[in-house]
């Protein structure tokens, strides 16, 4: 017999399962707005799937990652600025990880997929997905903005 806890978990994950992606993409009001079609059209396939359907890239594959030099991080969608390399740090998670955005940059949401309760971040300006934050990064913020380099473009100072 199953118990209910785990009657639950599975009814959880059957639902989690069969949710469609693009329903837990970024959603609202942006300043920048585009078709899927559009989006399709300038984005190459992982920068959509990244950006638009909220997937995640392999940890260590993005040359930002190990990026040390001076300069800010802009969102591919609309280039707008959202992070300055001197709240970047190693995280040692294999993704770009910063303390804090820039002003003004970024949107966040509750994201509860995965059986765990995340902070989604987003592009403010166009919607797009940049990952999430967490509550492990170092002093004086404590939090770790854990992105995807794919969704970036790194701008030199």
């Amino acid at each position: 017999m199953t118990s209910p806890n785990r009657r639950l978990f599975l009814l959880g994950a059957a639902a989690a399962a069969i949710t469609p992606v693009a329903a837990m993409s970024a959603s609202g009001t942006f300043e920048i707005t585009r078709t899927k079609a559009q989006w399709r059209a300038m984005l190459t396939e992982a920068e959509f799937l990244i950006m638009r359907e909220d997937a995640t890239e392999k940890a260590f594959i993005s040359p930002l990652h190990d990026n040390a030099k001076p300069g800010r991080y802009l969102c591919r969608g609309c280039e707008l600025p959202l992070y300055s390399s001197r709240t970047k740090f190693d995280s040692g998670t294999g993704w770009p990880s910063f303390a804090s955005p820039l002003k003004n940059a970024i949107g966040t949401r509750p994201d509860n997929t995965l059986f765990i309760k995340r902070t989604e971040v987003h592009c403010r300006r166009c919607g797009s997905h940049m990952g999430h934050i967490f509550d492990d990064g170092p002093w004086p913020t404590y939090k770790r903005h854990c992105l995807n380099g794919t969704a970036l473009i790194f701008a030199p100072a």
